[in-house]
């Protein structure tokens, strides 16, 4: 038995315990025990059957399945079954209490009546039972929602995830490709920083964090490996807080920024320049690209545009209201913002 199960078994004892043991408590000091039993402890016996017929049986297999009439009809026959047992066991082993009427009552409210609010009384445990079952349905369903959400969160990302990582290593193919020619030895260097690019990439970014320093170290690393492409004319610039910080946050969501920064911010003819930056105020992260911009042409295949797609759906999923993302043109420079508040 869980631990939930036995928490809801206690608290159902406790309470009839309560409800049975309450009557001989106000009774304590009278002789006449048998009122008690006849007007308390037999209908609430009689309660505690519906209760439970409800809660275990009719609830699940006629209400909640819109079998209404069905579920109508046992609650009736149950309740006028009581009723019914009530008045013979009364009449049968407690026939001396309807008789020590106290002084003054009379004859007693009309049997109509009577009959009326016992069956109204009866009513109160079956309302109780579906209230309780409506009540553990909803939570249940709504945990099951919540975990259904929570599945496809984990299953989206996990796809923009393998989306990444072929995007990012056929971009680093390409930068590593114009240099066979120019400088062999370069890019034999560049080569083996790819693989520990991807190293990275394939074996420590599959979890929901990771801390901010090894990212810090991994965008690093690709800026440099970025660099050794681009010419003269090109001048890139990068700031990252240097310190151990402590902070984590959701893997490889800036280097699309500087994928982005490197594809359209180069040029081969004019003077053009780069700048990266990070900064930290408290538990929000700031980074910023700014760039040169040089629009591809339509038939430029150097880029699929997937990254800063992938970046904002990912944004959407892990971060909702924690975060802003702005970008501008202005005076050829086209630059970008994002600001991440990380718990």
């Amino acid at each position: 038995m869980s631990k939930n199960n036995k928490i809801t078994l206690f608290a159902h004892l406790l309470v009839w315990l309560v409800l049975f043991s309450t009557p001989f408590v106000l009774a304590y000091g009278q002789e006449d025990i048998n009122r008690v039993i006849a007007h308390f402890i037999v209908p609430m016996i009689f309660y505690a059957v519906i209760f439970y017929t409800n809660y275990f049986v009719l609830v699940d297999r006629y209400l909640f399945t819109k079998k209404m009439v069905l579920f109508i009809v046992f609650n009736l026959l149950m309740i006028v079954l009581f009723v019914y047992l009530k008045d013979v066991i009364e009449n049968t082993f407690f026939e001396q209490v309807n008789r020590k009427r106290p002084e003054g009552d009379g004859e007693g409210p009309p049997v109509k009546l009577f009959i009326y609010v016992q069956m109204l009384s009866y009513v109160a445990p079956l309302l109780f039972s579906i209230a309780i079952k409506t009540t553990k349905r909803w939570v249940k369903t709504e945990a099951e929602r919540k975990e259904a959400a929570n599945f496809k969160l984990k299953s989206e990302l996990q796809h923009l995830h393998y989306q990444l990582q072929p995007h990012f290593f056929f971009n680093s193919l390409n930068n590593i490709y114009a240099l066979v020619d120019i400088s062999p030895e370069e890019a034999k260097t560049s080569i083996h920083s790819l693989s520990k690019l991807m190293r990275y990439m394939l074996y420590e970014t599959n979890v929901e964090l990771i801390s901010l320093s090894k990212e810090i170290d991994f965008m690093t690393k690709y800026i440099e490996l970025m660099k050794l492409r681009v010419s003269d004319k090109t001048t890139v610039s990068y700031s990252f807080p240097k310190e151990e910080i402590g902070i984590k946050i959701a893997p490889l969501l800036f280097i699309s920024l500087i994928e982005n920064a490197f594809k359209h911010g180069v040029s081969a003819s004019q003077e053009s320049q780069i700048e990266i930056s990070m900064v930290l105020e408290g538990k929000t992260v700031s980074f910023k690209t700014l760039n040169n911009n040089f629009p591809k042409k339509v038939d430029d295949k150097s880029g699929s545009g997937i990254g800063l797609q992938n970046l904002e759906k990912r944004l959407q999923l892990l971060y909702a209201d924690n975060y802003t993302f702005n970008t501008s043109v202005e005076n050829g420079l086209f630059s970008v913002t994002l600001e991440i508040e990380t718990t």
